[in-house]
C-alpha cells in the first residue's frame, strides 16, 4: 500500500530510512521511519493523523506488492520446501489437540450433553466454509501474511490491522490454552489429578490464580524447534501426527467396547441453545488451519498443494471429532464427564485404568503438534505484519541460515508463555472463539469483494450494489445473531431476518456481475458459500458470553490506540518509500506509464476502494 508523494498536512517528510538487515537491536531496527526520526517529526505526523487515516481507509494494496516488495523487506527468502503432504499433516497437527481432548468434556458436562457431536458438526461446517475462502486467497496470494495480506489487498490497510491484532491475540491465547491443557494431561500420565502441577496463588483473582510453570517450559521447547527449520518441523510434525492418529483410533475402538447406549437417551438436555452455545466454544477445536495458509510462501506448488492439504486435513479432522465425541458420551453419562481430562477419566471410570495412560500420551502428542504448528504460523503472521512496518521491522527479519523468522517466533512465544502462566482455560477458549470467528467473517467478506470488485473496471453502480448487498448480508446475520443472543423465544424475528439474508444473497447473485475469475483455484458456489460463512460465523458469535465480548472490546480499543499513534504513521511512511522506489525504477527503465488500477500519483502500490 502506498501514499502520494506528499502529505497534505506536511507530515511524514522524506520516507523511510534504510534499516539495518542484520540482527542488531538499534533504533533503526524498530523505528526507521521518518515520522519517528525526531520529536518534531513525530509531532508533524500526529497532526496529519486525520489525513493519513482517511487515505488508509480507502486505499488497498496490490497483490504484486504483497508478493514482491513487501516480502523483500525480510531480507532472506523463506525456503520453498513444503508439499501438499506437509500441509495436510500440518493442518491435522494444527487442529487436533486441546479442543477435542479438553473442551469436549467441558461442553458436554455443563453446556450441551451428548448433543456435543451435533455442536462439532455445526462448528465443522463453519470451519470448512472458512477453509474454502482461505484456500482461494492462499493459492493466489501465497505469502506468509495469511489473512492479514488478503485483507490488505481487498479491504485495505486499516481493516487488515484490526484483523491482524486479533490474529496475534488468537495465536497467543490459543497456544496458551493448549499449553495449559498439556499440563493437565501430563499430570494424568503421571497418575496425578489434572490440576496437581499448577501453583495456586491466593492473592490473585480466581480466574488467574492457577499458575502453570510447566506450560511455560513446553512453549520454550517448542520455540527452539520452530526456529531451527520449517521442513524439519514438518517432518517432526507428521511423525507425531501419525502416532496421534493411531492413539485416536485406539480411543475409538477401545472406548466403543465399553459403550452404553443408555448414556445417550437424554441426548439434548440443554436444548437447541446448548448446541449452538457449545458450537461457538468448540470452534476453538478447529482453529489452526489458518496457520497452514501462512506457509503458502514456503510451498512448492501452492495451486495444487494448498487446496489438497487444507481441505483434506479439515475433512479428516471433522470426521474424527464427531466419532470421538460420540465415543466419550457412550462411555459415561454426560454429568459424570471430567472437564479437565475427560477421556483419561472416562477410561478409569469404565475399569480400563491402564488405557488412560495411552490416552494421556496421545493427547500430549496432539497438543505438542498444535503448539508446534501454531508457533510456525504465528511467527509468519507477525513477520508479514512487520514487513509493512505496522509492527517494528526488527520482527520481520528472516535468519539467512535457517530461513525462519527467529525474532518473530521468540517474541510471540514469550507472549504466549506469559498468558499460559496465569490464565484459566475457560477464559482463553471463549475469547479465542470471538477473535477467530471475527477474522473468518472478514475473510469471507474480502472474498466477495475480490470476486465482484476490480478497481478501474467495476462501474460505480455495480460497486454501490455490491456494498449494499454486503451490508445487507452482514446486517441480517447480525440481526439473527442478536435475537439468538438476547434469547428471543418466539419465531417471528427469525422469520424476518433469515429470509432477508437469503434475499440479500440472491440480489448479489442476480444483480451484481462478477468482475474477476480465479486464476488457479476458486471457491465454488460464490456468493452462496462466502455468504453462508458470514452468516454462520456471526451467528456463533451471538452465542458467546458478554464478558468475552468485553475483553474483546478492550483489546480492540488498545489496538486502535496503537494504530493511531504508531502503526498508521510507520506503515504510511513505508508505503511512501515503496512509491518512490517504484517511480525511480520506472524512470530508469524508461517506463512512466502508471500501472492498471493505480490512482495515487501514478503509484502502482495502491488503489482506491
Amino acid at each position: 500500500m502506498a501514499v502520494g508523494v506528499g502529505d497534505a498536512n506536511g507530515g511524514g517528510g522524506g520516507g523511510v530510512r534504510q534499516r539495518n538487515r542484520g540482527c542488531s537491536c538499534t533504533k533503526a531496527d524498530f523505528f526507521p521511519e521518518e515520522s519517528f526520526s525526531s520529536w518534531a517529526a513525530y509531532g508533524r505526523a500526529l497532526r496529519s493523523t486525520g489525513t493519513r487515516l482517511a487515505h488508509q481507509l480507502t486505499s488497498r494494496s496490490l497483490e504484486s506488492t504483497e508478493l514482491h516488495q513487501v516480502r523483500a523487506r525480510s531480507g532472506a527468502d523463506m525456503k520453498r520446501d513444503l508439499t501438499w503432504w506437509d500441509l495436510m499433516w500440518f493442518g491435522i497437527g494444527a487442529v487436533i489437540g486441546a479442543g477435542i481432548f479438553v473442551l469436549t468434556g467441558q461442553e458436554a458436562h455443563a453446556v450441551v450433553g451428548p448433543a456435543v457431536v451435533v455442536s462439532y458438526v455445526v462448528s465443522g461446517v463453519s470451519a470448512m466454509l472458512s477453509v474454502f475462502c482461505y484456500t482461494e486467497f492462499a493459492v493466489e496470494i501465497p505469502v506468509a501474511g495469511g489473512s492479514f495480506a488478503y485483507l490488505r489487498v481487498e479491504l485495505g490497510d486499516f481493516m487488515a490491522f484490526v484483523a491482524a491484532g486479533n490474529i496475534l491475540l488468537e495465536y497467543c491465547i490459543g497456544g496458551a490454552a493448549v499449553a495449559r491443557s498439556w499440563t493437565s494431561y501430563f499430570a494424568t500420565l503421571l497418575n496425578h489429578e489434572p490440576k496437581d502441577f499448577r501453583i495456586h496463588a491466593s492473592s490473585l483473582s480466581a480466574e488467574y490464580s492457577e499458575l502453570d510453570p510447566i506450560a511455560v517450559v513446553v512453549i520454550a521447547l517448542v520455540c527452539v524447534f520452530a526456529v531451527l527449520s520449517t521442513k524439519g518441523t514438518s517432518r517432526f510434525n507428521y511423525v507425531l501426527s501419525i502416532v496421534h492418529i493411531a492413539v485416536i483410533i485406539f480411543i475409538i475402538v477401545a472406548g466403543l467396547t465399553k459403550a452404553d447406549a443408555a448414556n445417550m437417551r437424554d441426548f439434548m438436555p440443554y436444548g437447541v441453545r446448548g448446541i449452538f452455545t457449545a458450537s461457538a466454544v468448540l470452534f476453538f477445536a478447529y482453529i489452526g488451519f489458518d496457520a497452514v495458509s501462512t506457509m503458502a510462501e514456503e510451498t512448492k506448488n501452492p495451486a495444487r498443494d494448498i487446496p489438497i492439504g487444507l481441505v483434506g486435513a479439515m475433512t479428516l479432522t471433522t470426521a474424527l471429532y464427531c466419532v470421538l465425541a460420540v465415543t466419550l458420551c457412550l462411555m459415561q453419562p454426560y454429568g459424570s464427564i471430567d472437564e479437565d481430562a475427560p477421556f483419561s477419566v472416562a477410561f478409569s471410570a469404565v475399569g480400563m485404568d491402564w488405557a488412560k495412560y495411552i490416552v494421556a500420551f496421545g493427547a500430549l502428542k496432539g497438543m505438542t503438534t498444535v503448539l508446534l504448528v501454531s508457533a510456525v504460523g504465528q511467527a509468519r503472521y507477525l513477520t508479514h505484519i512487520a514487513r509493512t512496518h505496522m509492527m517494528p521491522p526488527w520482527l520481520a527479519q528472516v535468519h539467512p541460515r535457517t530461513g525462519t523468522p527467529v525474532n518473530a517466533t521468540v517474541v510471540m512465544l514469550v507472549a504466549t508463555a506469559i498468558i499460559a502462566f496465569f490464565t484459566d482455560l475457560n477464559i482463553l477458549s471463549n475469547l479465542l472463539s470471538i477473535s477467530t470467528l471475527f477474522i473468518f467473517m472478514l475473510v469471507a467478506i474480502a472474498l466477495l469483494v475480490r470476486r465482484y470488485y476490480v478497481s478501474g473496471e467495476t462501474t460505480v453502480a455495480n460497486r454501490n450494489k455490491l456494498v449494499a448487498c454486503i451490508v445487507a448480508i452482514v446486517g441480517t446475520s447480525v440481526a439473527t445473531a442478536t435475537c439468538w443472543g438476547v434469547n428471543v423465544s418466539w419465531w417471528v424475528p427469525y422469520a424476518v431476518t433469515v429470509p432477508a439474508w437469503f434475499v440479500s444473497t440472491v440480489c448479489l447473485w442476480a444483480f451484481v456481475p462478477q468482475a474477476r475469475a480465479p486464476k488457479l483455484w476458486g471457491v465454488p458456489l460464490v456468493p452462496w458459500l462466502p455468504s453462508a460463512s458470514i452468516a454462520i460465523n456471526v451467528f456463533l458469535l451471538g452465542s458467546i458470553d458478554y464478558k468475552s465480548f468485553m475483553r474483546f472490546g478492550i483489546w480492540t480499543a488498545a489496538l486502535l490506540v496503537y494504530y493511531l499513534f504508531v502503526g498508521l504513521h510507520a506503515s504510511y511512511d513505508t508505503a511512501k518509500e515503496m512509491a518512490a522506489e517504484s517511480a525511480a525504477a520506472k524512470v530508469e527503465d524508461g517506463d512512466v506509464k502508471p500501472a492498471l488500477g493505480a490512482v495515487h500519483n501514478g503509484d502502482e502500490y495502491s488503489r482506491e476502494m
